[in-house]
C-alpha cells in the first residue's frame, strides 16, 4: 500500500508589510510636497500678477467708485448749499478741513507705527506729509512690495480715497550704491518704489488722476548716511497730499520747515 507524499508547506512571507509601508511613505511624501508648495507661495507676487491680468482684460471697468470706510468724509470741493438751508444759517454743520481730517485719521489708524517711529505724519495749511520707512513696504534693494505692504497701503487708501486732493508719492534711498540689471542706480530704485505705491493706491480705490510718482534717489537725506541708523531713516517713501492741484510742497529740507499751523502739530 503506497503512502501519499505530503506537499511541502510554503514558507510564510514575513515581509508583506513592506508593500503597505512603501505605499504609506509615498503618500506621506506627496502630502509634504503639497504643503511645502502652498506655504512657499508669495502672496505679494500673486496679487500683483492677478491685478495686472484683471487690468488687461477689464480695463474699461477698473475705475469703480471706492467703497467708503467708516463715516462718509467731506471731499475737498465743498458741496453746494442745500435749498432747504439758508446761506446765513449757522446751525448747519460745516465740513471739516480735508487735510486736518486726513492727519487725524492717519494718527488714529497708525498710532502703533507712529509710536515706533516707522511712520510720521506732519503738515501745514498747504499740505500733509505721510512718511513711511521703506522696510514697512519693500525688501532690501527691491521695489516689489512685501506681503505686509498690501494691508498697510489698503488702510492708507481707505483714508485718502474719499477726498479729491492731489497726492505725490516720493521715493528716497540711502547712499549705498546699487547696480543690478533692474536698478542700475538708486534713482531707478527710488522711482520704482514710488511707482509701486502709486499702483497699489490706485488698485485700492484712490482716483489715479490724483496720483504722481517721483524718485529722488540718495540726494535728499534727512539723516547722516555714515551710520546704519541714519541710512535706515533715509530709506523712505513719502506721500504728499496737497490742498489744491496748483499747490505743491516746495522741495526743502524737512528740518527747515516752519510753516506748520497751530493746532496741526507734527
Amino acid at each position: 500500500m503506497s503512502r501519499r507524499r505530503r506537499r511541502p508547506e510554503e514558507p510564510e512571507n514575513n515581509e508583506r508589510w513592506l508593500v503597505s509601508y512603501a505605499d504609506f511613505i509615498t503618500l506621506l511624501f506627496a502630502f509634504f510636497v503639497v504643503m511645502y508648495s502652498i506655504s512657499s507661495l508669495n502672496e505679494g507676487k500673486y496679487k500683483i500678477l492677478s491685478e495686472s491680468l484683471v487690468g488687461v482684460f477689464n480695463q474699461p471697468d477698473r475705475a469703480v467708485k471706492p467703497i467708503p470706510i467708516g463715516e462718509e468724509r467731506p471731499r475737498t470741493t465743498l458741496p453746494t448749499v442745500s435749498q432747504v438751508d439758508e446761506p446765513g444759517d449757522k446751525s448747519s454743520p460745516q465740513p471739516d478741513d480735508p487735510l486736518e481730517s486726513i492727519m487725524q485719521s492717519m494718527r488714529e489708524a497708525f498710532s502703533d507705527l507712529i509710536g515706533s517711529n516707522q511712520l510720521t505724519v506732519r503738515g501745514n495749511e498747504l499740505w500733509v506729509e505721510i512718511e513711511l520707512n521703506s522696510s514697512l513696504l519693500f525688501p532690501s534693494g527691491d521695489a516689489l512690495p512685501n506681503d505686509n505692504a498690501f494691508d498697510l497701503l489698503e488702510k492708507v487708501a481707505g483714508i485718502l480715497a474719499p477726498f479729491d486732493n492731489p497726492i505725490r508719492v516720493e521715493g528716497f534711498t540711502d547712499n549705498l550704491p546699487i547696480s543690478t540689471d533692474r536698478y542700475p542706480t538708486n534713482w531707478e530704485l527710488s522711482a520704482a518704489r514710488a511707482g509701486s505705491v502709486v499702483r497699489m493706491l490706485a488698485a485700492d480705490g484712490v482716483d489715479p488722476r490724483r496720483l504722481a510718482a517721483v524718485g529722488y534717489g540718495e540726494f535728499q537725506p534727512i539723516a547722516d548716511n555714515a551710520t546704519e541708523a541714519g541710512r535706515a531713516r533715509n530709506r523712505r517713501v513719502v506721500l504728499v497730499i496737497s490742498r489744491h492741484l496748483d499747490v505743491r510742497r516746495s522741495d526743502v529740507d524737512v528740518r527747515d520747515r516752519k510753516a506748520d499751523v497751530a493746532g496741526m502739530p507734527r
